[in-house]
């Protein structure tokens, strides 16, 4: 089974070294998506020959750089992608658990395994913000609520697909909601899911969501609104609605 790592970036000098020899350790395919990123990273990046690189010459979004990471997947014929954040938040010594999930190690074979920092509590798990947390259980609560699903944390970005399972995407939300599209979509390929533990690391709380998603209340507002048109879409995609009656 080949296996790719990717990371979406956008403005990470501080951290995209340490994270990217690290990954390797437990990655020998890893592909950076460079989000149009204006501090050093385009840089360091450059520097390195055991990666490979996408590079978005403007800041699109992170919904367009996981858009970017599962066509360059697609293209490249791999089995299975797993996705990292690069700002130090999850640990890629998670890799290979990642890997055996979801490739029938454990006798059920899934379309996506997704990490959730909620679903146990380890050592030294971070206090997360309190308007983050607050959101985050919003949403997946809607979430499970209207697609008959068990999560238990929307938004982690450490997740392992079969990438031929990524086929039945289609990502049009560049944004920070891009996650709540990848639910309805999946939910209604009848992907195969199960979440699986990883620690709840936070080392920039004050980090920005980008203007005025940094306000918690029009963030949330955001959040419905995207899961709402994509519910809908759904629905009207549906050849028959007795399918995703549930949605």
């Amino acid at each position: 089974m080949q296996f790719l790592t990717a990371l979406p970036v956008y403005n990470e000098a501080a951290h995209v070294d340490g994270v990217l020899d690290e990954v390797l350790q437990y990655s020998r395919h890893v592909v950076v998506v460079d989000d149009g990123s204006s501090d050093g990273t385009a840089r360091a990046l450059e520097l390195r020959n055991d990666i490979d690189v996408i590079t978005h010459e403007e800041n699109l979004g992170y919904g367009a750089a996981l858009g970017s990471a599962f066509e360059y997947a697609i293209e490249a014929g791999y089995d299975v992608l797993v996705t990292i954040d690069c700002d130090g938040q999850h640990e890629p010594r998670l890799i290979p658990e990642l890997i055996d999930q979801i490739s029938g190690a454990g006798g059920e074979v899934f379309d996506l395994v997704s990490g959730s920092r909620y679903l146990q509590s380890f050592d030294g798990d971070s206090v997360p913000p309190e308007d983050r947390r607050q959101i985050n259980a919003a949403i997946t609560s809607i979430i499970n609520g209207r697609l008959g699903l068990q999560l238990t944390d929307a938004f982690c970005g450490f997740k392992a697909y079969r990438v031929p399972a990524l086929r039945s995407l289609n990502i049009t939300e560049f944004g920070y909601a891009m996650p709540l599209q990848l639910w309805v979509q999946a939910a209604a390929s009848d992907w195969r899911i199960v979440e699986f533990p990883v620690p709840l690391v936070y080392l920039e709380e004050e980090r920005s969501f980008g203007g005025s998603l940094d306000d918690a209340r029009r963030r949330m507002a955001y959040y419905q609104q995207v899961l709402d048109r994509e519910l809908s879409s759904a629905m009207l995609q549906c050849a028959s609605c007795d399918e995703v009656e549930q949605l």
